[in-house]
């Protein structure tokens, strides 16, 4: 019985781990993009559900306004891919993958489709969820094929996964912050050894240079 609770226990810990949720809200100043950047290994997706909400310019209060639609960028940053570049309702989703590990800017911001449109102020509330893709992202997956215990282990199976994948991700990193210790350290050494010949050269420059001058004015 401790041992089926234990186990039960460490799949807890391994699904509040590997698959997390970011949800918030912030406020879009007119057409005024906004971004954020995360750091993601290969192969995770990244869902996004959110709503955005338009100031009512006579009481302040925020409504929902249909014409008020977002536009959707996502860029591989490191790269300079884009990944993502759409335009979507005032209310929606987004998913995207990412092919290879680096850092990810999700950038969004408020498009009208009426030809008069003054510039509003946008309350954006967004969820972004990152692991990977579910069975209820897949639709060739039906639950009704599957019970309830095979979709936990599936989705168990789908979070060990995800914690590898960024246990690698952050070796890589690890390692890559190590080579550049050691190239700035190894940077470091030359240029000390240079300094300390170059002032030897000095050194003895200055010495030859006394010793002539006081041969010269036969002080010695």
């Amino acid at each position: 019985m401790r041992s089926s609770s234990s186990l039960f226990s460490l799949a807890l810990c391994l699904a509040l781990c590997s698959s997390y949720v970011q949800a918030l809200y912030f406020y879009l100043e007119g057409s005024k993009e906004r971004c954020f950047y995360e750091e993601l290994p290969a192969e995770t997706t990244v869902v996004g559900n959110y709503k955005s909400e338009e100031a009512n310019p006579t009481n302040g209060q925020f409504v929902v306004n249909p014409e008020r639609g977002i536009q959707i960028n996502v860029e591989q940053t490191d790269r300079r891919h884009n990944v993502i570049n759409v335009r979507g309702d005032h209310a929606g989703k987004f998913v995207f993958s990412s092919a290879d590990a680096g850092e990810y800017s999700i950038c969004l911001h408020a498009v009208s489709s009426g030809w008069f449109s003054s510039a509003s102020r946008t309350r954006l509330h967004i969820d972004l969820m990152f692991g990977e893709a579910t069975h209820e992202d897949q639709p060739e997956l039906k639950k009704e094929s599957l019970s309830d215990l095979a979709l936990r282990l599936r989705d168990l199976n789908q979070k060990v996964a995800n914690v590898r994948r960024e246990q690698q991700y952050q070796k890589e990193r690890e390692a890559e912050f190590r080579n550049t210790s050691e190239a700035a350290n190894s940077h470091v050494r030359t240029w000390t050894i240079a300094q300390v010949v170059v002032m030897g050269i000095t050194c003895a420059w200055q010495i030859q240079h006394l010793r002539r001058f006081f041969v010269a004015k036969k002080l010695v």
